[in-house]
């Protein structure tokens, strides 16, 4: 059973009468258990369904659906898989306290995965979870490998009972699912000669195997530092050598890369970013891989929609990891507009200065930077630090930070997204 949370005026929903609070239990008398029965049980143009309205009434309907017409409704959040293992690197376990309740939940769902692009290590699958994939054509999935060597795989995760990792992708793969995957780097414990391994494990597996991101390991000032450490520049570099090979080969045999080192790494290594055109459609870009050079393909796709800004100040909030790169990207938005831009590179006292992403920068460090620049027409704030209700990490909402600062302020995934006439005051 599932609930409906709101239903779209004049949708297909309303006209049957499901309002909110209705529990929707059944399709053609299978039960749904979450979205994806949703989704998918109703994706035909005729069915029934079975639904029990607030006041306890119970009701079915003979749907007629004209293909392509939404239902318009809006379901309440699923119940989340929890994460069973215990990674020593977990990120959501170096969290401080105060922050949004939902950030101390460790979340381990192949739905999330396939919905969200959530990476899932797929260890907690039951044969009917198994089966659902299989069925609703869940592909691609988001995988977290981090290695293929089981018993480094299992140490990695702290989970004794996670079942092998290749024989699970192999099976659905033979199902017709796809994945792209990642590899959290963890020095001395899966970089070296176990990457090597693990990348030719997972080349092996063939097409299914869309791509494979190598991520240096990050960790807050609450993580288990005692246990794992950050990569050096050296392994960084030897890291990138690795993926380097691996993405020359296939290059060579398949037309595209396949490998790709995150940012991060290639900021931790000291060495430039691969061109543009190296990422491809930049299917892992939410995991950091080509995010820099998918911005500049963004800003470059809106040169002819960006406004004369001559004379304009506008300061561009960012952390010190994109503080780095972002100088290359505000010069092509300077050059096009005739603004000034003005990088404001805040540190992160919430997680600790080795926290670098503006996707994690609290509400209060963005106003402790900003709080004394009146001389600044316009601030741009990262979008992606607030959740899909606008709030912020430390429970602050965008609204509220923008009544404190002494200038407009903009949440920007890219500029071109805000930087239009009716984007920036005049």
């Amino acid at each position: 059973m599932v609930r409906v949370q709101s239903v779209a005026p004049g949708s297909l929903g309303a006209a049957l009468g499901l309002v909110p609070g209705t529990e929707l239990q059944a399709v053609n008398g299978r039960a749904l258990e979450d979205f994806l029965d949703w989704e998918f049980l109703t994706a035909d143009e005729q069915f029934v369904l079975s639904a029990t309205l607030p006041g306890g009434d119970a009701v079915e309907y003979d749907v007629e659906r004209p293909e392509g017409l939404p239902m318009g409704v809006t379901l309440e959040a699923p119940r989340i898989r929890r994460c069973a293992n215990h990674c020593d690197f977990c990120f959501v376990d170096g969290n401080p306290a105060g922050m949004r309740a939902p950030l101390y939940i460790r979340d381990d769902d192949y739905r999330l995965s396939f919905r969200y692009g959530n990476f899932a290590t797929l260890t907690n699958l039951k044969p009917w979870d198994v089966a659902r994939i299989v069925e609703y054509r869940l592909s691609p999935l988001y995988v977290s490998v981090h290695a293929t060597d089981p018993t480094v795989r299992r140490w990695l995760l702290r989970n004794p009972e996670a079942p092998e990792i290749v024989p699970q992708l192999r099976a659905l793969a033979g199902q017709g699912i796809a994945f792209h995957t990642q590899v959290v780097l963890v020095p001395g414990a899966n970089d070296g000669a176990e990457l090597v391994r693990t990348l030719s494990d997972l080349l092996d597996l063939g097409e299914p195997i869309r791509s494979v991101s190598v991520v240096p390991v990050a960790l807050t000032e609450y993580s288990k530092r005692d246990l794992v450490r950050e990569l050096t520049r050296a392994e960084c570099r030897a890291a990138l050598a690795t993926v380097d090979r691996f993405a020359t080969r296939v290059l060579a045999e398949r037309g595209f890369p396949w490998c790709y080192g995150a940012d991060d790494l290639y900021l931790q290594a000291g060495e430039p970013l691969p061109p543009a055109e190296w990422y491809g459609d930049f299917e892992q870009r939410e995991n950091g891989v080509g995010a820099v050079r998918y911005l500049q393909t963004q800003i470059a796709a809106a040169r002819d929609r960006l406004p004369d800004l001559a004379g304009k100040r506008i300061g561009v909030v960012t952390g010190a990891a994109m503080g780095r790169l972002m100088p290359q990207v505000l010069a092509e938005v300077a050059a096009v507009t005739g603004a000034r831009f003005e990088l404001v590179v805040v540190e992160n006292p919430l997680f600790g200065p080795s926290v670098t992403t503006a996707g994690l920068l609290p509400a209060a460090a963005i106003e402790a930077a900003l709080r004394g620049r009146a001389d600044l027409d316009l601030a741009l704030l990262p979008a992606e630090a607030v959740n899909d209700d606008l709030i912020f990490m430390d429970e602050v909402g965008a609204d509220e930070l923008a009544e404190r600062l002494p200038m407009p302020v903009r949440l920007s995934y890219d500029f071109a997204d805000v930087l239009t006439e009716k984007g920036v005051p005049v």
